[in-house]
């Protein structure tokens, strides 16, 4: 074969490594834009799954809680109709004790009033005896006068007066009887006086006892009138209920169907979800095939689209164990302290951010280098570095904002001191190879996605594996 030959063959079996490195990176892409979207429906399928067991769940409540609504319906009409029978029995009974006592009470009162105006009368006939009496006094008086006047005439008149002194003698006698009757009458009569005006006085009492025990009587048959409506109302209730009864039956027999139904899809979701589990660990799998053609394709090398960025994590990681060999070799940092995986929280930060022991000289002493390292391709978006734990220290500027109250907007601009354990995270920070390109789909919010590539390599800290430096850079289209 000629020169010109080979050369022509050479320059061909280049074009074809290269062709096929960039068809190599093209599948690559494709893949880690399927995988993200399996990865999206895996999330979404768990979610779907959650949410129908939470629906399931909820309808067995709402068909227990009818079954529970029916059974408290029927206990409620049976205690009604208790209720209902019991108030009409006392209702009735209560309205027939009190008919019977306003009827007595009525008559007892006519008779304390024909009693109070029978003493009436009485007190008028004892006032007329009692004047009598006062007459009768008063003449018995006037005789024992007249007697005594009769007495001395017939003194002066001598025998010719002595039978007028027998007769005035006699009346004299008749006198002092009379006068000691009329005395005695007006002491029985002051007596009867004193017992008629008590008998009046508790005639009077009774008479409006009894109108007051009339009045009661009164207000005890309202309220007798109250519980009958109370009994009605009560009996309506019972048929209100007895009206419920048959919705809630019917309820109780759509929750049953429903209740069917969703443990029906429930399970189907899971067997979904299952299948989904499935799908995303084989995507999982090809996604690591394929990254880990990538790695062959770069390390054979053929030129592709990422050596670039390959070469440039490189020099800056051999960069930062530089410097960390150097200031643990010269006491300005601490082997111990290098090494901190006590991460403490930082106090009002969402997403949680935290603190090492040498994050205040990574800040002042990586960040510069990760600054330029933004410029060195147009294609670089970031570049920091990780522990194995996937924890974060020091970013960009652009991504090390102040954090604010919204959460949201800190996730996106408060990057540093976070701990990133996703796949590409972790991967990126417990790689041990010379390096490794991963294509995954970061999340711009608001359900848009943009495809990025990931290139890290291990950062080597006196002799022990502390993570890797990892460079994100867009897909080119």
């Amino acid at each position: 074969m000629s020169q010109i030959a080979r050369a022509d063959q050479a320059n061909h079996d280049e074009t074809t490594l290269a062709d096929i490195g960039h068809r190599v990176e093209r599948l690559g892409i494709e893949i880690a834009d399927v995988n993200g979207v399996v990865s999206e429906l895996a999330a979404l399928g768990v979610q779907q799954a959650q949410n129908v067991s939470t629906v399931t769940r909820t309808s067995h409540q709402v068909l227990a809680t009818n079954t529970k609504l029916a059974q408290s319906m029927a206990e409620a009409v049976h205690s009604a109709e208790q209720a209902e029978q019991i108030l009409h029995d006392s209702t009735a009974q209560i309205q027939t004790t009190i008919t019977k006592n306003n009827k007595c009470m009525q008559e007892l009162s006519a008779s304390s009033l024909h009693f109070k105006e029978s003493l009436g009368a009485v007190d008028g006939n004892v006032q007329e005896v009692q004047v009598a009496s006062r007459a009768i006094a008063q003449i018995a008086r006037e005789t024992q006068l007249l007697s005594l006047n009769v007495s001395v005439e017939a003194a002066r008149a001598g025998d010719a007066g002595r039978g007028f002194a027998v007769i005035a003698a006699s009346v004299k006698t008749l006198a002092d009887q009379i006068q000691g009757f009329a005395d005695q009458n007006a002491q029985n009569l002051e007596e009867l006086v004193t017992v008629l005006t008590g008998l009046q006085e508790r005639s009077q009492q009774s008479a409006q006892t009894a109108t007051k025990a009339i009045d009661e009587a009164k207000a005890a048959q309202e309220a007798s009138t109250q519980l009958t409506h109370l009994s009605q109302s009560v009996s309506k209730l019972v048929s209100d209920i007895e009206g419920l009864k048959a919705p809630v039956d019917e309820n109780i027999h759509a929750s049953k169907s429903i209740n069917d139904e969703l443990s029906s899809l429930d399970q189907s979701v899971q067997h979904f979800e299952k299948q989904l589990g499935q799908l995303t660990s084989r995507a999982d799998s090809i996604l690591d095939i394929s990254e880990d053609l990538m790695v062959f394709i770069a390390q054979s090398g053929v030129e592709t689209g990422d050596t670039k960025i390959i070469r440039i994590c490189e020099r800056v990681a051999r960069k930062i164990e530089e410097l960390m060999d150097q200031a643990v070799a010269h006491g300005t940092l601490n082997s111990r302290a290098a090494f901190d995986r006590q991460y403490k929280q930082i106090p009002n930060t969402n997403p949680a951010q935290y603190f090492t022991e040498y994050v205040d000289w990574t800040d002042q002493h990586w960040q510069p280098i990760f600054e330029k390292v933004l410029s060195m391709d147009p294609r670089i978006v970031f570049c920091a570095a990780v522990d194995v734990q996937g924890y974060l220290p020091t970013h960009n500027k652009a991504y090390s904002k102040a954090p604010g109250s919204d959460a949201e907007w800190n996730a996106a601009n408060c990057r540093n001191r976070r701990i990133f354990d996703d796949r590409t995270g972790l991967a990126a920070a417990q790689n041990t190879k010379p390096f490794l390109v991963q294509t995954y789909r970061r999340d711009m919010g608001n359900g848009q996605f943009v495809l990025m590539k990931d290139a890290s390599v291990p950062i080597q800290i006196s002799g022990r594996h502390w993570g890797g430096l990892r460079i994100g850079y867009k897909v080119e289209q």
